[in-house]
């Protein structure tokens, strides 16, 4: 069976959907990301997958398991990342596992035999005895990632694993979640990075409004939605240029703030054109998820 299962998940806030009919399932090994802006709905479904939140209604099934009627049983085959760190500051780093592994109801004996398998995916060898209070933001972003697996899930959720992190430290964990499908692990991931999603991710799902408003891989999503390529210019008097030549050359066009982005199927004529504007200047690059995900949700800041 699939490790998870949604169909027609809703939520209601009064009068205002914030899951509004989400079905989506997830197959073994796969790792699926689910993007949005803020206040799409992507929190709540994660909380209602995980029991943390009664649904209106429709279905959820978490590790072959009913949720939320069997969501403390299905929980104890996920492991769980979650956005901000909970690592107890007064214990060390091996601590930290023991005291977790505890709450599964693992012998102390079979917690010390995984610390050090774990700590080597962490890349935290040899640092079993140091206090959490000496780690970097990186470092116990890593830990809390290995802490999720102390249980050998049969599912990952990740909100937003890598927020706040230099770019160092999220190659790493990259790298860590890039292993997990081939070891069997789903991964169910939340994010705000597209890079991160489209570097990690077997199937995307977006959300706006509480509804998914686009599902596939991330080429597929790209190919679909979006012109192969994009050129975007910048300069004080972009808009000025853009709403007097833009559609000439390309097949769609937004700006925002100093930039106008244009969306083409074929670049040289724009190309050409640019070459002799001084005052411009411009970024000539494919089309990426996030202009997939900026067509479909749009630009507007959202709190």
């Amino acid at each position: 069976m699939a490790p998870l299962i949604l169909a027609g998940l809703r939520k209601r806030y009064g009068s205002e959907e914030g899951v509004a009919g989400v079905s989506f399932e997830l197959a073994r090994g796969e790792c699926f990301g689910l993007l949005g802006p803020n206040g799409a709905g992507k929190t709540t479904t994660l909380r209602c997958v995980l029991g943390l939140t009664r649904p209106y209604s429709g279905s959820i099934s978490l590790c072959g398991l009913p949720v939320p009627e069997r969501a403390r049983e299905a929980r104890a085959r996920v492991g769980i990342v979650p956005q901000a760190d909970n690592l107890d500051p007064d214990f060390s780093v091996a601590e930290n596992l023991l005291v977790y592994g505890r709450y599964f109801g693992l012998p102390d004996a079979a917690i010390r035999e995984r610390i050090p398998g774990l700590l080597d995916f962490a890349g935290l060898s040899g640092r079993a005895d140091t206090s959490i209070r000496f780690l970097s933001g990186g470092m116990k972003r890593r830990l809390t990632l290995a802490r999720a697996l102390l249980n050998e899930p049969e599912l990952l959720a990740l909100d937003e694993p890598t927020t706040g992190l230099d770019p160092q430290a999220r190659h790493l964990i990259w790298d860590r979640l890039k292993a997990l499908p081939g070891r069997g692990i789903t991964v169910l991931l939340t994010t705000h990075y597209m890079d991160e999603a489209e570097r990690l991710c077997h199937r995307i799902a977006i959300m706006d409004r509480g509804h998914i408003v686009a599902l596939g891989t991330p080429r597929a999503l790209i190919s679909a939605n979006i012109e192969p390529q994009v050129i975007e210019v910048y300069g004080e008097d972009a808009g000025g240029w853009a709403a007097a030549n833009a559609a000439r050359y390309a097949s769609r066009h937004e700006v925002s703030g100093e930039t106008a982005f244009c969306y083409v199927s074929s670049a040289e004529p724009l190309l050409e054109h640019l070459e002799a504007q001084s005052s411009l200047r411009y970024l000539h690059r494919p089309a990426n998820l996030e202009d997939v995900f900026l067509k479909l949700t749009g630009r507007e800041l959202r709190d």
